[in-house]
């Protein structure tokens, strides 16, 4: 673009989703390592706004020792004759676009949850300075956001500073969240879509509701109406709702369309209050995953900065790694803190009754949103460490998910009972799954309940395999 020409690396569209790994990184901003991060905006009187002011508390790019991960709080104040408040969350996600336009820079995530990576080709060919990435914002809020007058930025990586800010932070995005709160979904015939992160997971886009919060858990229906409004060609856009199809589930026609035409045809249904069969997409800047675990018939909940191992004994990177990427997968949803706030939660898969396991950081986040009768019953990390500790807890606290268990068990006790006549004999039980996915010839075919027996089992190395094809 021509409006960048003294800044040192090439800044457009064509950046974005350019991912750099640790080995090609200069330095990283945020990130899972760094406790205390943030980005804001905020909107001021005219009179309280130096435009095109760049201000860097703390060490600059330059002074930072390659290769480490810092604290960063980046501060976007805005001033406009028709801005008010109620489009600071639509200015603040804007940043996370902007700055991928950047070659060389990765920006994920959001709010209190930002990592950033700048890479080394692009520090060393010039791009050392956070005046540098100010001016990129500045130049593209004031050209694609002509509502925005004059905008001034701020860069902190100052540790005690950012320690100072961080709770004031925090307490701008909750109370923004509590405004959002009370409308429904079947109020409205307009719901909401976000492409912000297609440039990362090209299948996947946040359909935002009353009731359902974008992913990143940045971008709420009033957001999403207020940017469609003022930006009607950005990443977010309208979508009448249509039909509704089934209630329960949350599916509605226009959503269905939507999803068809802005995935080429990948995605046909999206299903939103469900975990399973048609569940939302998921991008990468998900704020938590919702995860099945099947031993007892529940969902755990991990949140992006949780440390170590879940309940199932694995980390938030390896199961966000299932569900990212815009593909729909059963039992694992990316998804925001604030949407556990709301009475849609994953409602057609029985809500908070199906919830088994929290890190106990997120449950006192959202304690006073869970059912009292149920909020003792969730597992945390400080209980349990194992799904069988877990079974264990939840029978002794006597969860709902418990009942499901005797139910099944009566109905395998009823199956083994029925006379097996498709079973030949001396057949051996090979595959037994609740839902078994098997895609073959272009089709997935998913067997639910699944008990495969077989003759003869014969295993070999892909080695003597090879051998017998030669």
């Amino acid at each position: 673009m021509s409006m960048f020409k003294d800044i040192p690396v090439d800044v457009g569209v064509i950046y974005e989703g350019e991912r750099i790994r640790r080995n090609d990184m200069h330095i990283e901003l945020g990130g899972p390592t760094v406790k205390e991060k943030f980005e804001l905006a905020k909107v001021r009187p005219m009179n309280e706004v130096d435009d095109g002011k760049v201000t860097i508390i703390g060490p600059d790019i330059k002074d930072l020792k390659e290769g480490g991960a810092y604290p960063l709080g980046i501060l976007v104040e805005a001033a406009g004759a028709t801005l008010d408040q109620g489009l600071e969350g639509v200015i603040e996600r804007r940043i996370h676009g902007y700055l991928n336009f950047i070659e060389g820079f990765m920006h994920l995530n959001q709010r209190y949850d930002i990592w950033m990576r700048l890479g080394k080709k692009s520090f060393q060919k010039g791009l050392n300075s956070f005046e540098q990435i100010g001016k990129v914002l500045y130049r593209l809020f004031k050209s694609e956001l002509p509502i925005i007058e004059k905008v001034q930025i701020t860069f902190i990586t100052d540790p005690v500073k950012i320690k100072e800010m961080y709770p004031a932070a925090l307490a701008e995005y909750e109370a923004r969240d509590a405004k959002a709160r009370g409308l429904k979904d079947e109020e409205v015939d307009t719901f909401y879509g976000c492409a912000l992160c297609q440039s990362f997971a090209p299948t996947h886009v946040c359909v935002i509701t009353p009731q359902r919060y974008s992913n990143c858990g940045a971008i709420s229906w009033f957001d999403g109406k207020a940017s469609a409004s003022i930006d009607p060609k950005g990443p977010v856009f309208a979508i009448p709702r249509g039909e509704v199809i089934n209630a329960e589930k949350g599916e509605f026609s226009g959503v269905n369309e939507m999803a068809k035409k802005r995935t080429m045809g990948e995605v046909t249904k999206v299903w939103l209050y469900t975990a399973f069969d048609h569940p939302h997409t998921s991008c990468g800047c998900f704020e938590a995953v919702t995860f099945y675990i099947p031993e007892v018939d529940g969902f755990g909940v991990v949140h992006r900065s949780f440390k170590g191992a879940t309940v199932n004994g694995l980390p938030f990177s390896t199961i966000a790694d299932s569900a990212a990427g815009g593909r729909q997968v059963d039992g694992f949803h990316g998804m925001s803190i604030e949407y556990m706030r709301s009475k849609k939660f994953f409602a057609a898969d029985g809500g908070w009754n199906r919830v088994v396991w929290l890190p106990k950081e997120i449950k006192e986040r959202v304690k006073d949103f869970i059912p009292a009768d149920i909020v003792d019953k969730i597992a945390t990390e400080e209980n349990v460490q194992s799904v069988e500790s877990l079974k264990a807890f939840l029978k002794e606290k006597n969860h709902p998910v418990v009942k499901n268990w005797k139910e099944e068990t009566a109905a395998t006790v009823e199956e083994a009972a029925a006379p097996a006549e498709a079973v030949s004999e001396g057949a051996v039980p090979v595959v037994t799954a609740s839902t078994l996915p098997i895609t073959a010839g272009g089709f997935k075919i998913i067997l639910k309940d699944a008990k495969i027996y077989a003759n003869k089992v014969i295993i070999k190395t892909l080695k003597d395999d090879k051998a017998e094809k030669r």
